[in-house]
């Protein structure tokens, strides 16, 4: 080790032990005197972070349009290359060919009872210099939106997710050959599209309503930060649910030569057209729709009457679009390790954004550069971490998560051999921090969080992040979480780059992010810039030194750590929460199909009924099976024996007796063996059997995915009506995950009290 460097060290260590708790726990993975020369080593990494370079960064990144394939873009992977190299890593670009299209033409008319021709344009705003730089800006629209020119009644649907259709249907109102019109909100945007066709529209607006983002929550953009008039919230559109990445190269890399599918046949490119609009061109479309009043909690913040139609409002939408591949450049930096080269370290956060993308990504991206250099700062001292560490600076996920899922299903072979973790970031902003992830990282990351100072109380971040719940559960009358447990992590469904690292290839992963305290109504619009970011995102950037803080102490601890930290009686425990939701939930729904099926026989919905409004009364549903869940808890049970030996050695600290080779031997892959080789029922590229994005929620995640959306969507068996078993459908998911835990758990029950040193 550089003699500088072990001074400095040595004089570190013995101020940090004069403050550290007597009675601290042990730093997981570490034996006592490496333990000590990490905390001395991350005061070193956070001595070199510098809020000054996040700005100028950030100044300089969102100076132009960065979407995929634009001229910012590429200029930005050679700058983050170029800095990567400066800092002491092999840097590198990595290209792949991705379908993206973009705008050729958009044309919205109200063309009955009125006349109206919607804006379809964010104007730009004199107190906002970046705004006026639009030479490159793409205009809003929906990305794999289907081309198409339709006319038809106007049908307003809420959020237009699936329970909307519900109360549709009780109203007799069908969507069927309509254009539906749906405010953002309930779900991931992809879903409303989705849903509309199912259900046979032809066409569909999605609108951002005041009352979510806008005059509704405070004052708007210039004045304050939240959505003004003409603001539209973009987005991709394709249905990631099903796979994210290039829509014609599902699961293998779009490289150049690639065979490709094509565009009709694409299965997550959507079938009918979609388009954005802002309130300010919603206004007059919801204004002219008649029929029956909207439900009280369909109304948004506009000044009318909120009505359901079908009509008397006619419009006309012509979508069309170049539909091109376009070079999606990701950035790979390497820095490699000492003792284990081939053990990696991954930390990612995307770079493309839909315009300027001040808050989405660049906020978390910038972070993430001075992470980096900070850890090359410590380098140049000759240190170097005892396992490899790669930075991925990731393209074209706005459009669908492309570029990190091209990668790593180029590199999955290899990924799948080496990489032990990955660590997300994305959009960052002033407030509390956000962990989702693993859950066997859940007690490594409450001790990562803890040792990070918020810098607005001068608690740590994970004192902060607890208050706040606490005090909120109090409001609400809810149960507070036990004193002493680590908190709970939030489980991953989609929505960033971690998906194909976590529910693809089955690497353990953590998703880190502050915010709750940076409001407005920037998302995805013209207006997230620079200017609105640091006045209302995060002034000052001190969230986003928090977050390299965080971040980069994580990635150093997994790096470093002589036994990966990965601690599994925190995920039997959270495991034994997911199983008895479902087995809440199907009692619940036995329970109210039976009630709600009595009250039909009695014609109880048609005599409650308003006479004068139009009623479709509801039908019979099949009664609900019992669920025999008790393989997984069986296998639950047997992973928390050997969970708790391993984690009590753990627990303990290392001593020189471990046999550590041996035990990462064992646990590294823990997570994969938590996934299906053929992937969840009907969507193949998802494998993991614990974490998914629902079905019908996208972003949002379903916990035990196969079993409980075959619960939500009375899949009880097979499609035969005279099937025997009623349940074989659930039953085979059931089996398949209890035996994902079951080889968990026999991994773990290799490792003995003699492995560890322990007596």
């Amino acid at each position: 080790m550089n003699r500088f460097l072990l001074v400095v060290l040595v004089s570190l260590v013995l101020s940090f032990v004069s403050f550290r708790e007597l009675d601290e726990k042990p730093l997981l993975g570490f034996s006592a005197g490496a333990a000590d020369a990490q905390y001395a080593l991350e005061a070193i990494f956070d001595s070199h972070l510098n809020a000054n370079n996040l700005d100028a960064w950030m100044k300089r990144m969102t100076s132009n349009p960065q979407h995929v394939g634009s001229p910012q873009g590429k200029a930005n992977a050679e700058f983050v290359r170029d800095l990567f190299e400066s800092w002491g890593y092999e840097a590198s670009i990595e290209t792949y060919h991705v379908l993206f299209p973009t705008p050729k033409l958009r044309r919205l008319e109200l063309i009955e009872p009125v006349k109206y021709r919607a804006r379809l344009q964010e104007p730009p705003l004199k107190e906002d210099l970046s705004s006026q730089n639009t030479a490159d800006a793409l205009p809003p629209f929906n990305a794999y939106s289907a081309d198409g020119d339709v006319t038809a009644e106007l049908v307003y649907v809420n959020q237009g997710i699936p329970d909307d259709y519900e109360v549709l249907a009780e109203k007799g109102i069908s969507v069927e050959g309509k254009i539906v019109i749906a405010r953002y909100g309930g779900s991931w945007r992809g879903i409303k599209p989705k849903v509309a066709y199912e259900h046979g529209a032809i066409g569909c607006i999605l609108y951002s309503d005041p009352r979510d983002d806008g005059y509704f929550r405070g004052d708007v953009y210039p004045d304050g930060p939240f959505k003004n008039e003409h603001g539209v919230q973009r987005g991709s559109v394709l249905d990631m649910p099903l796979y994210p990445g290039d829509p014609l190269t599902e699961s293998y890399a779009a490289v150049e030569d690639a065979g490709r599918g094509t565009i009709s046949e694409s299965p997550t490119i959507m079938k009918i057209p979609v388009l954005p609009i802002s309130y300010a061109d919603a206004e007059p479309l919801l204004a002219a729709i008649g029929g029956e009043v909207a439900p009280a909690d369909w109304r948004g913040a506009l000044p009318m009457t909120y009505h359901i139609g079908p009509g008397p409002a006619k419009v006309r939408l012509q979508l069309e679009f170049n539909w091109d591949l376009t070079p999606a450049y990701n950035v790979i930096a390497r820095m490699e390790g000492r003792d284990e080269p081939d053990r990696w370290v991954m930390r990612g956060n995307h770079r493309d954004a839909w315009v300027f993308g001040a808050h989405d990504p660049t906020s978390g991206h910038v972070a993430m550069m001075e992470e980096a250099r900070a850890i090359g700062e410590l380098a140049k001292t000759g240190w170097r971490p005892k396992r490899t560490i790669l930075f991925g600076s990731w393209d074209a996920e706005e459009p669908g998560l492309l570029g990190s899922t091209e990668w790593v299903e180029h590199h999955g072979k290899e990924l799948e051999k080496k990489l032990i973790a990955y660590i997300n970031t994305d959009s960052n902003g002033r407030g509390f921090l956000g962990i989702g992830g693993s859950h066997i990282l859940e007690r490594f990351i409450n001790q990562v969080a803890d040792d990070v100072t918020d810098p607005q109380t001068g608690v740590s971040v994970l004192k902060r992040r607890i208050a706040r719940d606490h005090v909120r559960q109090v409001e609400s009358g809810t149960t507070l979480q036990p004193a002493g447990m680590d908190y709970p992590i939030s489980p991953l469904g989609s929505g960033s780059d971690y998906t194909p690292f976590l529910q693809h290839l089955g690497i353990a992963s953590l998703n880190l992010g502050f915010g709750g305290e940076n409001s407005g109504g920037s998302y995805h619009s013209l207006y997230d810039t620079y200017e609105h970011y640091s006045q209302f995102g995060d002034p000052g950037f001190e969230y986003g030194i928090a977050l390299a803080q965080t971040a980069g102490r994580a990635t150093l601890r997994l790096a470093n750590a002589e036994v990966i930290p990965f601690r599994f009686t925190n995920l039997a425990d959270r495991l034994d929460e997911y199983v008895e939701e479902i087995k809440q939930l199907v009692d619940k729904m036995r329970n109210d199909t039976e009630v709600r099926n009595k009250l039909i026989d009695e014609d109880a919905f048609k005599v409650a009924a308003d006479p004068k409004q139009h009623y479709n009364p509801p039908v019979k549903e099949e009664p609900v099976p019992f669920i025999d869940l008790s393989p997984i808890e069986n296998a639950i049970a047997f992973l928390r024996t050997h969970a708790a030996r391993h984690d009590a050695n753990l627990d303990q600290g290392i001593n020189d007796q471990a046999d550590t080779g041996y035990i990462n031997f064992i646990i590294d892959g823990s997570e994969g063996r938590l996934t299906s080789f053929t992937g969840l029922p009907g969507r193949r590229w998802f494998r993991h059997m614990i974490y998914a994005p629902g079905y019908y929620t996208g972003y949002g995640v379903k916990t035990l995915p196969a079993v409980r959306e075959a619960v939500e969507q009375r899949n009880w068996s097979s499609v035969e009506k005279d099937a025997v078993d009623r349940t074989a459908v659930i039953d085979t998911e059931v089996d398949r995950v209890a035996g994902g835990i079951a080889m968990v758990a026999t991994g773990l029950s290799a490792i003995t009290d003699e492995t560890w040193g322990h007596d």
